[in-house]
């Protein structure tokens, strides 16, 4: 009988796990994905989070729609084609929750019911071009507050999420940049148009 030889163990490192544990615990609770033993979040908060988060990138896409579809006057071609690229980022950013939501055993909420009471941001449409321009600034001033602060909340416990949150912040950021551009291009001619 030949004696096969052990393969060396990893040296183990405090406050790391082995590879057989990490792999005993990989084996346990396989229903639950992506959300592992070692999450550390408040799961409950994170997902209410996210759908806050959903509900306010649903209702921006919205706003921003109508405002494409709506807008009129000299200066608006080019502005309607902005808030048609913001509204096609909007969704793609909804898109993003509801799948963090879904990986987190979530139920990523649609419900047009709730929508705008989950909502950070209000769907206010504007008047004028330069009124949809300040309303569109406003709810990105908002998004851009509202996902700042659940990043600093989530912190270092899911990484993950605080990344989605991280990586649509800076869009949100151009996004004021933008409007904060058209509104400073357009001035006082906006005010009728």
């Amino acid at each position: 009988m030949t004696i096969q030889p052990q393969p060396p163990q990893p040296p183990v490192t405090p406050g790391l796990s082995d590879v057989r544990t990490l792999r005993e615990r990989a084996r346990r609770h396989i229903e639950e994905g992506a959300l592992t033993e070692n999450y550390s979040a408040d799961r409950e908060t994170i997902l209410r989070l996210l759908n806050e988060a959903l509900a306010t990138e649903i209702v921006c896409t919205l706003r921003y729609k109508r405002h494409y579809f709506t807008a009129k006057g000299l200066a608006s071609a080019g502005i309607a084609d902005e808030f048609l690229e913001h509204a096609h980022e909007e969704e793609e950013h909804a898109d993003l929750f509801a799948e963090r939501i879904s990986q987190l055993g979530g139920e990523p909420d649609f419900s047009p019911d709730t929508l705008t009471t989950r909502s950070h941001a209000e769907y206010i449409p504007g008047e004028s071009l330069i009124e949809m321009i300040k309303e569109d600034l406003v709810a990105e001033r908002i998004a851009i507050e509202s996902y700042r602060e659940s990043i600093q909340y989530i912190g270092t416990s899911d990484p993950t999420t605080r990344r989605l949150f991280e990586s649509v912040l800076a869009v949100e950021e151009e996004h004021a940049d933008e409007l904060l551009s058209l509104i400073q291009q357009i001035g006082d001619r906006g005010r009728g148009v």
